[in-house]
């Protein structure tokens, strides 16, 4: 026991760093199961959980390693969340279409009882026209019934044609819903510039087509002392006008979003030159005085982010780009330090 102790003691170091190797290989994994279970959902999760691997191979504290069990349950409550509405989601979708489909299989039944008993009738008429002697009669008994098929005919055709066209009708009908919900759930509410749901699904797009792209990373300077001193009006006002002014940066056909808060995204179909040069642009054209009206007089604020770029490369993920892109924008953040934005 005692041999054992002091082997322990000796290898201190080395065992607690395999048993954090094993912590972040159970994190990186955890993630991947995620993005596995519900895509939608586990992009932000495995991102999440990327950000804490990260923090944990920086230092490894014991206040840190107690922080980063809270924040993995945080994080995996907020995937359960977004998992479970994004089913119900689609448990609703298909509901719906069930039911259109119900109602027009009841109108369809409804309408083939009609034409049954009608073709029943003419049956029978048709056979009490065997025990007929009178020719005239029986003539005139078929061109009577003939007309009657001849209607009943035209009448399925019609209604068969209605029954298709207000199919089609509902169906369109749905479709636009769909088409606008989906506007909606990609669409940042604040901004009106893509939200982080639809920058995930653009991304993973990309990857799985293997085609070249970079991503820009914007974090607003300062952005809390404005919330802090001016108020969350006056901090909603910058984002927007700061949303505006990105958006028109671009070309209409490249991705930019809103990633969270006060962090936004842009995805463009370049190399990283060529991304660095687009934000010198940014630099030039979004960067500066902003005036902002909240309560009281308007304010004229100075506007500027810490910017990480990172390109693409093929057969990484999406996180393992994020965390480059990171990195170069915290680099940014810790040069700017803490400023404060005048009023």
């Amino acid at each position: 026991m005692i041999s054992l102790k002091k082997l322990i003691e000796a290898n201190q170091e080395e065992l607690l760093q395999g048993t954090l190797r094993a912590y972040r290989a159970a994190l990186e994994a955890m993630g991947s199961s995620g993005v596995r279970a519900c895509p939608p959902a586990g992009t932000q999760l495995q991102f999440g959980l990327w950000n804490l691997q990260r923090q944990l191979a920086d230092q490894a504290t014991s206040p840190l390693v107690r922080e980063t069990e809270e924040r993995v349950a945080a994080e995996l409550q907020q995937w359960g969340e977004r998992s479970a509405e994004y089913y119900r989601g689609k448990t609703e979708e298909f509901k719906e279409i069930m039911i259109i489909m119900a109602r027009t299989a009841e109108g369809v039944g409804d309408r083939d009882q009609r034409y049954s008993t009608q073709f029943t009738e003419f049956t029978t008429r048709l056979q009490t026209l065997a025990s007929m002697d009178d020719l005239t009669q029986i003539r005139d008994s078929l061109v009577s019934s003939a007309n009657e098929l001849q209607a009943g005919v035209n009448q399925m055709a019609q209604d068969g044609e209605a029954v298709v066209t207000q199919m089609r009708g509902q169906l369109r009908q749905y479709q636009v819903k769909l088409e606008e919900a989906e506007r909606l759930a990609s669409v940042d509410s604040l901004t009106g510039l893509q939200n982080r749901r639809r920058i995930e699904a653009v991304l993973e797009l990309r990857v799985e087509q293997g085609r070249a792209f970079s991503v820009m990373i914007f974090d607003l300077n300062g952005f809390k002392q404005v919330n802090d001193t001016y108020g969350h009006m006056v901090g909603d006002e910058v984002l927007k006008q700061f949303a505006t002014e990105l958006r028109g940066a671009f070309r209409p056909l490249d991705d930019v979003g809103r990633w969270g808060g006060d962090e936004f995204i842009v995805v463009l179909d370049c190399g990283l030159e060529d991304a660095r040069r687009h934000v010198e642009r940014v630099r030039k054209w979004v960067f500066g005085d902003y005036t902002v009206r909240g309560e009281g007089p308007p304010r004229k604020l100075a506007v500027d982010a810490s910017v990480g770029v990172a390109a693409w490369r093929e057969g990484e993920t999406i996180a393992a780009m994020f965390a480059r892109a990171d990195a170069d924008m915290y680099k940014q953040k810790k040069a700017a330090g803490r400023r404060t934005i005048p009023g």
